[in-house]
């Protein structure tokens, strides 16, 4: 990074939105009073400001009733969910004592693991029960990060993978998946990269935050990096159920290491080292997927820019400011933020053909999840891009 590139603000080019579109907004705000903006669903435009509660004149002037709308997008919306857990008893051999030690009812972990287990029978069952066409599965946390051994790594990174490719491959309309990957040796994780992809079909990778202390942007992953890019596969960057270390303002609050905040505050942070440790300078056609609404980066992005050149030398800027990456390199998913004023403002912040369903199955309600899409408040198309556009554009679905 030379002292020639200073930052850029670059806006990429927002999508005009439909007159369609903007006849709904236009009614949504008449009927709620003049509280909503009007505007398109491309990033950087305005959006929706308020939840549409049920009911209400907002909810029922865009596109009919609400009901009518429900029951068209319930017949005709195909859905694809992409942060989609599994695990393997016995592969990896600290799991056990791990899963002990969540912070969650005995109960919840029960019927958490008696879930992550199956891959077939009760997944199924949920998926048919909620409208679900597909899954994208990926292994749950813990996962690989947890394992010291490279050489020990690599062998289980392979047994999953391979499980994994059998499970796909036995409904191959129901489920796609993401490898994972033995990142403890970097050179063996572009190898197993490889072939989880061209060989075993996998659809990207899903890696749970840091190596053992170790992040992304460190020199010795740059060949993961430029493996992804020539092979056009996104990395979905996920929380770790063990953090790399701990901080003291969670002492005592053991609700705040977790997902309620403690893995957002990480994970948005190992997101941004990828950003201005210039990853994607490096390897522009590379991306990462951001789970939770994109560990909420798309709500910073203003503040992001605002600071970034006053904190940062000229000589060590990376070519285009934080929100550039945020809009071209990064893609959110809403898994487990089943909130309609969050999804509008990630939509409007990033754009609607960068944001994609999940429901964090099965730690999350897959029946909250799939009514909280569908009574979203988007025209058909728009909709259906979240819904399973997107996914199958990012994916090859």
């Amino acid at each position: 990074m030379s002292n020639e590139r200073p930052v850029q603000a670059v806006t990429p080019p927002a999508e005009p939105p439909t007159a369609a579109t903007r006849r709904r907004f236009i009614a949504a705000t008449a009927a709620a009073g003049g509280a909503a903006v009007v505007g398109g669903l491309a990033a950087g435009q305005p959006a929706l400001a308020a939840e549409a509660v049920p009911g209400s004149r907002a909810a029922t002037a865009v596109g009919g009733s609400k009901d009518d709308r429900n029951a068209k997008k319930e017949k005709k919306m195909r859905i694809v969910a992409v942060e989609e857990a599994f695990s393997i008893p016995g592969a990896i051999r600290q799991e056990a004592a791990i899963r002990q030690r969540l912070e969650a009812t005995e109960e919840t972990k029960r019927e958490w693991f008696r879930r992550l287990d199956d891959v077939t029978e009760l997944r199924l069952e949920d998926m048919d029960a909620n409208g679900v066409d597909m899954q994208v599965l990926s292994y749950s946390t813990p996962g690989l990060e947890v394992i010291e051994d490279p050489a020990e790594a690599v062998a289980v990174a392979r047994r999953v993978n391979d499980y994994l490719a059998k499970a796909v491959a036995s409904h191959p309309n129901r489920f796609a998946g993401f490898a994972v990957l033995p990142l403890q040796d970097p050179k063996a994780a572009v190898v197993e990269l490889r072939r989880a992809v061209k060989k075993l079909g996998l659809k990207g990778v899903l890696y749970n935050d840091h190596v053992r202390g170790h992040y992304l942007d460190e020199p010795q992953f740059r060949p993961v990096w430029a493996e992804l890019e020539r092979l056009g596969v996104t990395l979905y960057l996920h929380p770790a159920v063990i953090p790399a270390d701990n901080w003291r303002v969670f002492d005592g609050y053991p609700v705040l290491v977790g997902p309620s905040w403690g893995w957002t505050a990480t994970v948005g942070a190992h997101a941004l080292r990828l950003i201005y440790g210039g990853v994607f300078d490096e390897f522009p056609g590379a991306s990462v997927t951001l789970g939770h609404m994109g560990e909420l980066l798309p709500f910073q992005m203003a503040r992001l820019d605002s600071r970034y050149p006053a904190q940062v030398p000229v000589e060590k800027r990376v070519q285009h400011v934080p929100s550039y990456y945020l809009r071209n390199n990064v893609y959110a998913t809403t898994s487990g933020v089943m909130s309609h004023a969050a999804l509008l403002g990630a939509v409007h912040a990033v754009g609607v053909d960068r944001v994609l369903f999940s429901i964090d199955y099965p730690f999350e309600s897959s029946a909250e999840a799939v009514g909280f899409l569908r009574s979203a408040p988007y025209a058909p198309a728009d909709l259906a891009r979240i819904a399973h556009g997107n996914a199958e554009r990012l994916l090859g679905l």
